[in-house]
């Protein structure tokens, strides 16, 4: 939006848009950190887009008519968004493996329907899709929250002046400030709140957020209210963009946003703002840069306006570019060199797509408004033709029936693999090819890489394991329902892959499986344990522990089934955590006894997770996308002497089914081992079930 209120242009604050998208680009590029520019976008855009309404409705001659405002919201922001949209999506199918196309496409419809924000969040609390949220369309969540930012306060202030301009003419801006104050108020508690309990997912909170642009727009409705004298003016105005300068650097916003720190660039945006605020009260001061505090005429220089001008095609360019380079360069950060090139590359696009994509829209959108006749003649000769409205409309066209097409070619993927459950043992040997040597056709891999995601054990599709948000404890049979002899399954979802297996030994055998599950969430003493792979805090899952503890307790199963390793944090191979031995004593208290799986290896490659799928997709073969045994595995189990320990402990290590000595596969028996970077395919735990059955057996003694 126009940075100017009540006919005051604000070139600095063109400047400062150019001093947020370069910290923005900058630490994404270089630091992988989150600079506290976005919040300073956002305050700007509430500032900009909530002030011009309000002057709107304060105006009684004013036009309150909704249409209008959306079409030309449409008209300045969508035309960028498509075009880059069109350019990732081509450079998707060039780049990224066809594992993530799925991603991609539900991700650029979300982008194009304003709800970016929305499906970030599923995937940031989905853990079967926790792989999928650094995508080349995450930055575009914070677009997402300013649309329906703006479509709100559109409804909310016009509506409001419909309802009361000439009832409360004079009373009208007190309404106004009260309403949006009452907002405000509700919106951050409402952040802090929503951090504390799930911060991932309150990050891409709109309402989470919503207090942040509020806040802007509280700025629009006072600033010509407040009266500062210079001296004060410049120490605010200093102090501000030192704080806005630093924030990423002191701050880890990727942890802190939208909690309370998210303080530090908001407020200081705030002030920035206000410290020019005599200008909107003073007309001789109006329009004068002269009239600004020293850090405002800096920042109201040519070189940082023409960058904020550019700012929003630079914005929606940079992290696309970034993400595209890793994946074809397979670095996982960028140098000095090539990080300067994205963001060279970055602007160039920026500048082309302003120059010849935004400025002729927007300038259209801006004099539709207009009577022809106060519109310059060299204007009006210069508005866009039709020709680049009707691609710009063609590429978002194509984009949406794209991704709409492809969505339901994977769907049709999903019906196909339904069949996987009924796969040949002799054609599909999977883990016998390592355990009893059996021979191998020549025959595609199932699942595919495509399949690969959706193989899921039946447990999570039945809803019998509680997600992240979810504090309940539930309770699922499987294996023989009739049976008196039961499992308990328990624990995270690595203890939860093997339900496959149980379900089918259950039935075979005449024993139940009971679950007790919660994704994450190991059965450990903890008190303060962290997400698998994320390292966010995971306050829920000690709750959830101690209630499933009770309840198994008093259910008196026959055995415990439940991981007891876990890889290791600080290097290679596996652990038996400390956390975990309070766990075995309390079962050894109450006489409960337990099979004690020794866990999955995690494929980590660089310090980030390792989807075979994708490598696989990317023309790999089952050896190059899989990892050294060393790695992933020590070479004696760190459970192994638990039974020493705790008599009623029993442990079971199958890692001679998933690894060969010194190597473990993608693949085995013509069959995917991981669904993601450390899941078992639930194809893959079928053919293992012959061998786990071996092993209970024998330590159970309930069958030969």
């Amino acid at each position: 939006m126009r940075p100017s209120e009540f006919g005051v242009y604000r070139h600095d604050l063109d400047g400062l848009r150019g001093v947020a998208i370069a910290l923005v680009a900058v630490f994404h590029v270089w630091f992988g950190r989150v600079s506290g520019g976005v919040d300073v976008f956002l305050v700007l855009s509430g500032f900009f887009f909530g002030g011009r309404l309000l002057r709107a409705a304060l105006n009684p001659t004013a036009s309150l008519a909704l249409v209008p405002e959306v079409r030309r919201l449409v008209r300045r922001l969508l035309p960028a968004l498509v075009v880059v949209l069109s350019a990732s999506a081509v450079l998707t199918i060039l780049v990224q493996p066809e594992t993530r196309w799925e991603t991609f496409a539900d991700q650029s419809l979300a982008s194009l329907g304003y709800y970016q924000n929305w499906e970030l969040a599923t995937t940031a609390s989905d853990y079967l899709r926790a792989g999928e949220t650094v995508s080349p369309l995450q930055h575009i969540w914070s677009m997402s929250v300013q649309g329906q930012f703006y479509i709100a306060l559109l409804l909310l202030v016009f509506g409001l002046g419909f309802l009361l301009r000439r009832l409360l003419r004079h009373h009208l801006r007190i309404v106004f400030i009260a309403v949006l104050s009452a907002l405000t108020v509700a919106s951050f508690v409402y952040a802090i709140i929503a951090h504390d309990a799930d911060q991932a997912t309150a990050y891409y909170d709109s309402f989470a957020r919503a207090w942040e642009l509020l806040l802007g727009a509280l700025a629009g409705a006072l600033i010509r209210h407040v009266r500062w004298p210079m001296w004060l003016r410049t120490t605010v105005s200093a102090i501000a963009l030192a704080a806005i300068l630093s924030c990423g650097a002191f701050l880890d916003g990727v942890a802190e946003f939208p909690g309370p720190w998210t303080l530090v660039p908001v407020g200081a945006t705030i002030l920035f703002i206000l410290s020019a605020a005599n200008r909107a009260a003073d007309p001789h001061l109006a329009g004068v840069d002269g009239g600004l505090p020293l850090p405002n005429r800096l920042l109201a220089t040519a070189p940082l306006v023409s960058l904020g001008a550019m700012a929003y095609s630079l914005y929606l360019w940079h992290w696309p570019l970034l993400i595209f380079w890793l994946a074809y360069s397979g670095h996982t950060q960028t140098d000095l060199t090539e990080g300067a090139g994205v963001l060279l590359a970055s602007g160039v696009l920026a500048w082309l797509t302003t120059r010849f994509v935004e400025n002729p829209l927007r300038m259209r959108a801006t004099n539709a408004q207009k009577p022809k006749s106060a519109v310059p003649l060299r204007i009006r000769l210069r508005r866009p033709t039709v020709v680049l409205g009707s691609i710009v409309t063609l590429l978002g066209v194509a984009l949406a029936a794209t991704s709409f097409t492809w969505r339901e070619h994977m769907t049709v993927q999903r019906a196909n693999g339904k069949e996987l459950s009924g796969l040949s043992s002799r054609d599909y040997p999977g883990a016998r090819a390592l355990i009893d040597r059996a021979k191998v056709p020549q025959l595609p891999m199932r699942p595919t890489v495509l399949e690969a995601k959706d193989d899921l054990p039946q447990s999570t599709k039945d809803n019998c394991i509680s997600d992240f948000s979810d504090p309940s404890l539930r309770k699922c049979s499987y294996g023989s329902g009739a049976a008196t002899r039961t499992i308990a399954l328990a624990g995270g979802s690595h203890a939860e892959h093997w339900i496959t297996a149980l379900d089918l030994l259950g039935r075979l055998h005449g024993f139940k499986v009971v679950t007790y599950l919660k994704m994450g969430c190991p059965l450990s003493a903890e008190r303060v344990p962290r997400i698998p792979g994320s390292g966010e805090p995971y306050p829920q899952c000690f709750n959830w522990v101690q209630a499933a503890m009770r309840e198994i307790v008093a259910d008196r199963p026959d055995y415990v089934f439940t991981t007891v390793t876990r890889p290791r944090d600080t290097g290679p191979g596996d652990v038996m955590p400390e956390a975990y031995l309070p766990i075995w004593q309390a079962f050894a208290d109450n006489g409960v006894k337990v099979l004690g799986m020794r866990d999955t290896p995690w494929l980590v490659r660089n310090g980030d997770p390792f989807f075979p799928s994708d490598c696989l997709a990317d023309g790999g073969d089952a050896t190059t996308c899989g990892m050294p045994r060393a790695l992933v595995l020590d070479d004696v189990n760190p459970a192994a002497s638990l039974p020493g320990r705790f008599p009623q402990m029993n442990v079971i290590d199958l890692s001679g089914a998933l690894c060969r000595d010194d190597y473990c596969r993608a693949a085995e028996g013509n069959v995917l081992i991981y669904r993601d970077s450390h899941h078992l395919s639930a194809t893959y735990v079928r053919s293992l079930a012959p061998e786990l059955g071996r092993r209970m057996g024998a330590l159970t003694g309930w069958w030969p």
